[in-house]
């Protein structure tokens, strides 16, 4: 659509005017091409006739629709052109008080004149990580995108920041490094962050001024560049200084002052650090008074001396430095009051008396008379000779004034760089953000050298910006696929040439000053002369010391007088050569001569951009603007290099009055500072860009049926603007956005507002209709009413009469009894029907109950099954997890039993094998017996000879021997005696160890047989395992019957062996010769005896083990000094052998009475083994009838079911509850197929351990038949051989001592055999304590678990409570309870808080120990571990919520068990005693409670840190309630913010996801329910105020729809809250602040009622919250009206009595006050037991 043709009736239009410069009209009359008046209708009612040149038509530009005016970017504006944007400025700035706008890239800064509360922490924080176009503009914005595409691009960035003097740059620029300080917090020692802004409050002081304009002006321009380290913190900073203001050090204008660090001195003179510079007041200064005007309103000057010393001191700048900078100050103050006279024609003097001479020369360190006598002469070098010539008063004054200058300057720039130096910190540097705070365009009534530069400057920036805005246009052309047409804009290169340029202005200025008498006259004439021909430049007609200059921003005339002397800078050489012979080093260093021109500045660490040090030679000297023009390219250089982003400062009136806006200043600083320029670029092309998404969701309205049932929005906006728009080159179509020209938005806006005024009036049309019906019909029957009364009366006034009476009261009887009958008629008839209706109708109702009871009585029946279902399947789940437990368990315990068995088993093998080696030895011993015996027949010839000698030798012998044998005797008598004595001691003792083994098997039985309760449930497959046992016991008797046979065999070998002895021992009585050779083997028997005493002493102490062994350690020590007090000489009589053979029987009859009753008890614990399979089986069976009951019943509920569906149709809950039981009936199979499995495999288990068990323990006692066999032979063998002993002891020694030799052998066999059986036995014993150890463990594992069901009262007998561990396992214990432990596994397999139940145990025995210093040691380390182990893992919600919940419980722990009244009051009798008895707890549990308050902090940071990316996107920008919002235009940079945001898309259900899942997490880990609550309540007030604070940031959510947007998010919370039982705790208060934010976005806000309203409801906002909200409230719609500024100013008149705070922000990191009430624990100490999985075997149970 053409732009003429929005020329229409009710369109406005603005109108040039003097006063406003635009003001607003509305068309009266459409206009049609070829009109030559324009009819419109001004705002104050007066008509006014606009005069149209007919060809082309000059029309007035449209004013934009109401909801696009007060937006934040002027670049979404439909109309861009100069009135649009200058009352869109307005409107922001005096209506919603709002300071910054958008204007494409430029952020324009209006300078409110006040201070308002939009710069706090908080505020900084709010816009940190946001994109530029998400929140409203800011400096922090700009100052967050030029550090975010730092990061994100790795490019140096750069803020532009200009402006008129009084316009607000240096605070703008102040307020983005401090940003950039607080964002970029490096946590170094060096505090650069604070350094970097400490350098403000020393430049302003040193280069800033009062002026006309404004309080604090900057007087020079200054670029600093902030240095980042490759983490992007601030490593330093570095300043470059343009064009210092050194004429304001001698004069200011009037109201002006000098600069602010004079004026400090002056106020501080009283102090001790300023007596020596002897200060006057400023007043009394000539160069502090000049301005007459020495305070500035609100300014403090001795506070901000304080200020900059402290400033000064921060940065390094120690009291020397600072003292010589304050005599340097102090003397230029004191040269100013030096008086010159004039002393004749052309002279000067300077009094010698002077005090404030003598006090500058004094501080100066220089001579009074040096510096009097060039002040007053001047010498001149002539080719022959030097002549001193005398100045004239004025020209002395200057002198004075530029030395005075020239100091100054010299100070300015060594104090900047110091700065310099300061900021400057070790590191590399890996990128910078430069900030620019330079001078705006000035024009004045009179300008100078000065505004030339400065003009000269924003010419150069101008042209800088104008490239980058194009740039940045075709890059969105070629980025959208649009084709790029060039468009025309302003280039001011022309004007930078006509400076620059080679015979430009500069060039000839400096040329000018090259010549001695050069004159700012002749330097002009010779600009008329080169530059008159140059469009440019202009010469004025009526004068002719001045020259005009085109510039971009406007027209500028400058005064040429003072070009020259200020191009030149010129000082006396006389002067500098005084400065150089200063005493004062300080000062001296001003003036020394350079060697070397300064080197070319690279990188970061730049010079000042002031000029430098004079040469001496006047040719060589570098003028002022020469080494502007370098510092000037070196700065352009440096922003060519960088991202720039700009910042435009207006000063909107200059009487300096906070928000006071007049449109002629702000206009013409808006034509100077380009950002008219960039409105002209972008209203060339086309201005209005709409994502397809934002255009569909804005023009739905505008579509028809059809288009609104398209799929493809795209394709659909496409179809509906062609429709729309009929000419195609008013709009193109992008890859993601629409392009429209200028108009067309309006015209779009217009179309919208009509379709929707339409339907209004539609609606409006059938309401009314509605409401004058209903308002007829009540009139008409009203009006019927009337009627009917009135006609009555009139009736029975015509009907009085007497016949018509009595036919009236005949008539009336007639109709009586006619009446009557016939009411009776229909009386009957409605009985009969009403009782027929009754009857059937109460069948009905009876089968209608009757169907209701049977439904509920199925539902019942469902419901008994599906609880028991599911009872049965918790309960099967808890049993799995105790038959895991137990299984690990017993797995385990068997394992290491296994490994013992094997090992025992190989010993044993060992053991046989070498009783076979030494049984072969006997036989091989007997062999070489018979050859010995052979070889004695051989020599029985030889021994007869001898035989008669030796007999009588032997007789005598005999007799001797015979005499020894009946001591012998008698000493076995008394040995026998004391042994029956000691024998009948041990049989009572054996007798009570009898009977404790007998209650010791009877407490095992009982333990067996809760055992074999825990194994009911295993018992279904058992049966097979029965058969396989049986079998496996016929196999084990049929081994055992062939054992017994070899056993057989074997003894019927050993008699043989007898036998053959007795033939032996035979066959030896029948060689009567072997007597004689008694004598000769006399020596032999000696041998022999030797030999039989080391073998009786042998056989003593085996017979001593033997005898202790048997009697179980416990035979009285006389009895056995008794069997050992014999002399060794006697050991090896036949007497003492009985009695050794005596005590192997009763040892013998001691294993086989033992052995008894081993077999008894493993014969009765195999009966056992059989009913438990017996048992099992019938459990098996009576399972599997109950599953096939169950799938009997599932198929009748099924066939049940599916009848109920087919009659009940309409019940769709039942059908629900029908699938959900099919579910659950799938799911119950599925579980049972696999307890099947589960059941098969430990079964399985079950019979290999069993089966190994058997089998062990036939081994053991085979093994112990074999052994008691052997000794019962042995014993009998024995006893033979000593009766044959005794017989033929008399007569056959040798063979004696071959008898005994054998016996021996025999004996020491026996005595290994016995003591491998007691180690046997004590292997059994050790088993059978495993045994009842491993049952006690599931007992009391069983017993844990009912407890946690059931809690009882009755606590174990054997546990106490407490866990025993060593000091060197602490360690241990820390690292695999704290460190090693896995939240989540305790979580889901064991008690949540175990671990502070543990670490309380712990503690509580090293109370019970009243080990103060273990306790001490345990305490601290558990603290301190926990504290580093919560520290490292700060963004572990489940390790945070485990430790914070273990923490609590421990603290309840030591309150519960403290023994003080009040925390004892609901414990059990058992915990009452279980308390602490030695040590007071209390600064532990003071401990404890810090640290878990610390804990309780770092869960909720991390809770927060995970939910505030989704709080703004989930509760403001997500829609909630489809088809309420509608979008509206956006600008440049709300549309490059969403194109580089990729981020998640967050809903309201995210964040409650997040809330549940915080829930969950606490839920899981037994956090008490009073903490849970604390944790929602902060949640919900960090949602709450994260989103107002946002609100009041974004003046595109503050809207009605948002505001109902908002109220349903809020309502999702609290149905959250009812959902997790918590709205009980009034947790939705803390979110009144928002609840009443939507409110006030809601509610009308018009009449005074209104106003009320608002107070009364708003009472947890504050007066500036309010505020803001109101002032940012946009209309959505034509329908909608701002909020008056009027009505604004009544609320806060209103709110004026309120007290309360006056922060925008609200603390969104505020913390509420944790508390830790005291919850008793019913859990029983003694119960608790500590899981294998901990790895705490260290820890004992006490």
């Amino acid at each position: 659509m053409a732009l003429i043709q929005l020329y229409t009736r009710y369109n406005r239009v603005w109108i040039p005017d003097e006063e406003h410069v635009w003001k607003s009209a509305e068309i009266l009359r459409d206009y049609h091409y070829g009109d030559d008046i324009l009819q419109l209708l001004l705002e104050d009612g007066t008509e006014f006739k606009y005069t149209v040149d007919s060809s082309p038509p000059q029309l007035p530009p449209l004013r934009n629709p109401d909801i696009l005016v007060g937006e934040n970017d002027l670049t979404a504006l439909s109309y861009l052109h100069e009135p649009a944007v200058l009352h869109n400025l307005k409107v922001r700035f005096l209506e919603s008080r709002i300071i910054y706008t958008y204007c494409g890239i430029i952020l324009v800064a209006l300078n409110p004149y006040k201070q308002l509360p939009i710069y706090g922490d908080a505020i900084i924080h709010a816009y940190s990580g946001q994109n530029m176009g998400d929140m409203d503009p800011h400096i922090f914005a700009v100052a967050e995108e030029a550090y975010k595409q730092m990061a994100r691009n790795h490019r140096n960035q750069s803020i532009i920041i200009s402006g008129e003097s009084g316009a607000g740059k240096t605070v703008s620029a102040r307020y983005a490094m401090r940003y950039f300080a607080v964002v970029s917090k490096s946590g170094s020692k060096t505090q650069v962050e604070d350094k970097v802004l400490a350098s403000n409050p020393i430049t302003e002081a040193i280069g800033n001024a009062k002026t006309i304009r404004n309080d604090n002006s900057s007087r020079f321009g200054k670029f600093t560049e902030i240095s980042f380290d490759s983490r992007y913190r601030i490593i330093g900073a570095n300043m470059r200084t343009y064009l210092l203001e050194k004429s304001r050090v001698v004069f200011q204008a009037y109201n002006e002052r000098n600069y602010h660090i004079f004026y400090q001195m002056c106020a501080c003179a009283h102090l001790p650090q300023f007596k020596a510079l002897q200060l006057l007041s400023a007043e009394e200064f000539h160069y502090t008074g000049i301005g007459g005007d020495i305070s500035i309103e609100g300014v403090d000057d001795r506070k901000s001396m304080e200020e900059t010393q402290r400033t000064f001191s921060l940065l390094g700048l120690n009291e020397d430095f600072q003292s010589d900078v304050f005599k340097v100050l102090a003397a230029i103050l004191h040269m100013g009051n030096v008086e010159i006279k004039s002393s004749g024609d052309d002279r000067s003097s300077i009094s010698p008396s002077d005090t404030h001479l003598h006090i500058a020369c004094d501080l100066l360190g220089v001579r009074a008379d040096g510096l009097v006598r060039w002040l007053c002469n001047r010498r001149l070098v002539l080719v022959a000779e030097t002549v001193v010539k005398p100045l004239h008063k004025d020209r002395a004054v200057n002198s004075r004034d530029a030395l005075a200058k020239q100091i100054y300057a010299h100070l300015f720039d060594c104090i900047i760089k110091r700065i310099n130096k300061a900021l400057q910190v070790p590191g590399k540097q890996h990128a910078f953000i430069g900030v620019l705070d330079i001078y705006g365009f000035e024009t004045f009534d009179i300008n100078s050298f000065e505004q030339f530069c400065i003009n000269y400057a924003n010419e150069k920036l101008q042209q800088q910006f104008n490239l980058h805005v194009f740039k940045l246009e075709q890059e969105e052309y070629m980025k959208e696929d649009i084709p790029w047409t060039l468009i025309d804009f302003y280039d001011n290169q022309p004007v930078i040439d006509l400076i620059e340029a080679k015979m430009g202005i500069l060039d000839l200025l400096d040329e000018e000053c090259l010549f001695p008498q050069g004159t700012d006259q002749s330097w002009l004439q010779k600009l008329y002369n080169y530059l008159d021909s140059n469009p440019l430049f202009e010469r004025p007609k009526l004068t002719n010391d001045t020259f005009v200059i085109q510039h971009f921003a406007d027209k500028v005339e400058y005064h040429c007088r003072g070009f020259l002397e200020k191009n030149r800078d010129a000082l006396y050489e006389e002067l500098v050569e005084v400065m150089r012979g200063s005493q004062f080093p300080f000062l001296a260093k001003f003036f020394q001569e350079d060697e070397q021109n300064i080197p070319s500045i690279k990188g970061i660490k730049v010079k000042s951009a002031r000029p430098g040090l004079k040469p001496a030679n006047k040719q060589l000297r570098t003028s002022v603007g020469d080494k502007f023009c370098s510092s000037l390219a070196l700065l352009m250089a440096t922003l060519n290099a960088t991202t720039p982003h700009y910042v435009r400062c207006i000063k909107p009136n200059d009487e300096k009055l906070p928000f006071e806006y007049h449109s002629g200043r702000v206009v013409q600083q808006l034509r100077a500072c380009g950002v008219l320029e960039t409105i002209r670029i972008s209203a060339q092309s086309y201005p209005s860009r709409w994502t397809y998404y934002e255009f569909y969701s804005r023009y739905s309205v505008l579509m028809t049926n059809q288009e609104a049932g398209f799929n493809d929005k795209t394709q659909t906006c496409k179809y509906v603007l062609q429709r729309l728009i009929q000419d195609p080159n008013q709009y193109k179509f992008g890859r993601t956005k629409i392009f429209l020209r200028a108009g067309q938005v309006a015209f779009l806006e217009k179309l919208r507002l009509d379709r929707l005024r339409e339907a209004c009036i539609t609606i409006q049309k059938h309401v009314r209709g509605w409401i004058q019906r209903k308002k007829y019909l009540r009139l008409r029957h009203a009006a019927i009413t009337i009627q009917q009364y009135t006609r009555g009366k009139k009736m029975i006034r015509k009907a009085v009469s007497a016949a018509n009476l009595k036919q009236g009261w005949a008539a009336v009887l007639i109709q009586r009894y006619w009446r009557g009958f016939r009411i009776r008629k229909v009386y009957e008839t409605v009985r009969l029907a009403t009782i027929t209706i009754q009857a059937f109708t109460r069948g009905w109702l009876a089968r209608k109950s009757y169907a209701k009871m049977v439904e509920e009585h199925k539902a019942l029946v469902l419901q008994k099954y599906a609880r028991a279902w599911l009872a049965r399947r918790r309960f099967n789940a808890m049993r799995r997890l105790v038959h895991q437990v137990q299984l690990s368990y017993r797995v385990q315990q068997l394992r290491k039993k296994n490994e013992e068995q094997s090992k025992e088993n190989r010993g044993l093998v060992e053991r046989l094998t070498s009783l076979a080696s030494s049984h072969s030895q006997a036989m091989e011993r007997l062999q070489a017996l018979e050859t010995k015996l052979e070889k004695s027949i051989n020599q029985k010839a030889s021994l007869e000879a001898r035989e008669k000698k030796v007999k009588e030798d032997a007789s005598l012998k005999m007799t001797s021997l015979q005499g020894k044998i009946d001591g012998l005797i008698i000493e076995r008598q008394k040995i026998e005696n004391n042994f029956e004595a000691s024998s009948k001691e041990q049989r009572e003792k054996f007798d009570k160890v009898k009977m404790n083994l007998l209650e010791e098997k009877e407490t095992q039985t009982r333990l067996r047989k809760i055992a074999e309760n825990n194994l009911e449930m295993q018992r279904q497959h058992h049966e097979k395992e029965l058969g396989s046992l049986k079998e496996e016991m016929r196999r084990l008797k049929d081994e055992r019957v062939g054992l017994q046979m070899k056993l057989d065999e074997d003894g019927r070998v050993n008699t043989d062996l007898q036998d053959q002895v007795a033939q032996l021992t035979k066959h030896v009585k029948v060689i009567p010769e072997l007597r004689k050779d008694l004598s000769n083997l006399h020596n032999q028997k000696n041998t022999i005896d030797r030999k039989m005493k080391q073998q009786s002493e042998e056989a003593r102490a085996k017979l001593t083990e033997i005898s202790r062994l048997l009697a179980g350690s416990v035979v009285e020590e006389e009895v056995l000094v008794g069997l050992t007090a014999y002399k060794s000489e006697k050991t090896y009589e036949a007497e003492d052998l009985l009695a050794a053979f005596d005590g192997l029987e009763k040892a013998t009859r001691t294993l086989e009475r033992h052995r008894k009753e081993q077999k008894a008890i493993y014969e009765t614990h195999v009966e056992r083994l059989t009913m438990k399979a017996d048992y099992l089986q019938n459990e098996n069976s009576r399972l599997q009838n109950l599953f096939t009951e169950k799938n009997n019943l599932t198929e009748n509920i099924r066939q049940e079911v599916c009848r109920l569906s087919s009659e009940n149709s309409v019940i769709p809950e039942l059908k629900v509850q029908i699938s959900e039981l099919q579910r659950q009936k799938k799911g119950s199979e599925v579980l049972i197929e696999e307890q099947k499995k589960e059941l098969a495999e430990k079964s399985e288990e079950i019979k290999n351990v069993l089966q190994k068990k058997i089998e062990e323990e036939y081994s053991k006692r085979r093994h112990f038949e074999e052994q008691a066999e052997v000794l019962e032979e042995d014993k009998k063998e024995l006893q033979g051989k000593i009766k044959d002993l005794q017989e033929d002891n008399d007569h056959l020694s040798r063979q004696l001592q071959m008898d005994r030799d054998a016996k021996n052998r025999l004996r020491l066999e026996v005595t290994q055999l016995s003591s491998e059986n007691i180690d046997f036995e004590e292997q059994l014993h050790q088993k059978d304590q495993w045994i009842k150890k491993l049952e006690n463990q599931i007992i009391s594992l069983e017993t844990a678990q009912k407890v946690k069901k059931t809690p009882s009262s009755a606590s174990p007998k054997d546990y106490l409570g407490m866990l025993e561990y060593k000091k060197e396992d602490q360690s241990k214990l820390i690292q695999n309870l704290i460190l090693d432990l896995k939240p989540k596994g305790v979580a889901v397999n064991m008690i949540p808080v175990l671990p502070a139940y543990i670490l309380f145990m712990c503690v509580r025995h090293a109370d019970y120990l009243n080990d103060e210093e273990k306790l001490r040691s345990l305490m601290n380390a558990t603290i301190s571990t926990v504290k580093k182990f919560t520290m490292a893992h700060q963004n572990d919600l489940v390790s945070l919520s485990f430790w914070l919940s273990n923490m609590y419980q421990l603290l309840n722990c030591l309150k519960q068990y403290s023994g003080d009244e009040e925390f004892s009051k609901q414990s059990t009798p058992r915990q009452v005693k279980n308390c602490l008895q030695n040590f007071d707890l209390s600064d532990h549990r003071q401990v404890v409670s810090d640290l878990a308050i610390c804990i309780y902090h770092q869960f909720i940071t991390a809770m927060e840190r995970a939910l505030t990316p989704a709080i703004v996107p989930g509760m403001l920008e997500h829609e909630s309630l489809q088809g309420i919002s509608s979008m509206k235009p956006t600008g440049f940079r709300k549309r490059s913010s969403k194109n580089s945001d990729d981020t998640e898309m967050f809903t309201v259900s995210f964040i409650i996801q997040r809330l549940s899942h915080f829930h969950t997490i606490m839920s899981q880990h037994s956090m008490e329910a009073n903490l849970i609550k604390q944790v929602v309540k902060q949640l919900l007030f960090h949602i709450g105020a994260t989103t107002v604070n946002s609100l009041l940031l974004r003046k595109d959510m503050c809207s009605c729809r948002k505001g109902m947007q908002i109220r349903c998010n809020i309502s999702y919370l609290e149905e959250w809250l009812q959902e997790k039982e918590l709205q009980s705790s009034h947790f939705i208060d803390t979110l009144k602040p928002l609840t009443q934010a939507a409110w006030l976005l809601q509610v009308s806000k018009c009449t005074d009622e209104d106003a009320k309203a608002i107070i009364e409801k708003c009472t947890e906002l504050n007066t500036v919250q309010i505020a803001k909200i109101l002032n940012s409230y946009t209309p959505i719609d034509g329908f909608e009206k701002r909020v008056a500024s009027s009505f604004v100013r009544k609320v806060q008149s209103l709110r004026q009595d309120h007290d309360g705070s006056a922060q925008l922000m609200m603390d969104a990191d505020y913390r509420f006050p944790v508390t830790f009430p005291f919850c008793p624990s019913s859990q029983a100490l003694e119960l608790l037991q500590v899981p294998n999985s901990l790895n705490l075997e260290f820890l004992n149970m006490i």
